[in-house]
């Protein structure tokens, strides 16, 4: 079965400088109907504007994974941590018993657009922890490039969840497979262009639950980058 959920229904939060799109429950947007899915919490579609960020905030016992697409975001953290997270990258912030962070965009001209996910971890308590690694394009170009999972198989980010998130970028009529195993699940998110999903469209900023079916197709309609969490 494929739960659709649209671009268009999703939560907003626009501060001018910061325009925000929540798949599920965030902030002061709650739908008892969307508040996540399986350990996946929270999927932010991000866009700031030059020199906006977000000012230093806790988080703690959670997973938190920076996806970049447009742009380059700044990070700083109370680990003593600071980057900055280009197009192409991805980061993994382990909150655990309690991290400090700001992120900001660097540039004077250019939007940053990025996702933001959160992912409950396997348990609470753990030590705080940063890694970010570079993804480029070829290696997911027509393919499903693993970019986070539990073991780190891959030269992928560990995250502490029974989770495997895969990237890929189609070009019209490029399809990607992905079969689950029993007793899996799966969320598929369009971070821009259109695919089809076992033959559902999807648009940029849409995301499908997929339960009770073994073997996925993702095909591409327009240029697309579609990001793949495959979950206990």
């Amino acid at each position: 079965m494929l739960t659709q959920r649209r671009a268009d229904e999703r939560g907003r939060a626009d501060f001018g400088w910061l325009d925000s799109r929540h798949t599920f429950s965030f902030g002061e947007y709650y739908d008892p109907d969307h508040v996540g899915f399986r350990a996946l919490r929270v999927i932010n579609d991000d866009r700031v504007k030059p020199g906006g960020g977000f000012a230093p905030h806790p988080h703690r016992d959670m997973e938190i994974i920076t996806y970049v697409l447009d742009g380059a975001l700044e990070h700083r953290d109370s680990l003593g941590n600071g980057s900055v997270i280009r197009s192409g990258e991805a980061q993994r912030m382990t909150a655990g018993t309690g991290v400090v962070h700001s992120e900001y965009n660097p540039s004077v001209q250019e939007e940053v657009h990025f996702l933001q996910i959160w992912i409950f971890p396997e348990r609470k308590g753990l030590e705080p922890g940063y890694e970010q690694r570079s993804f480029p394009p070829e290696e997911m170009s027509g393919v499903l490039r693993l970019v986070a999972s539990r073991d780190g198989r891959d030269g992928s980010l560990v995250v502490h969840q029974d989770v495997s998130l895969f990237a890929a970028k189609l070009d019209p009529s490029q399809s990607v497979r992905h079969q689950l195993a029993p007793g899996r699940h799966c969320w598929v998110q369009v971070a821009r262009g259109s695919v089809r999903v076992n033959g559902v469209s999807l648009g940029e900023g849409d995301g499908a639950a997929i339960e009770g079916e073994n073997n996925l197709e993702i095909r591409g309609v327009e240029p697309a980058e579609v990001l793949l969490f495959d979950l206990a």
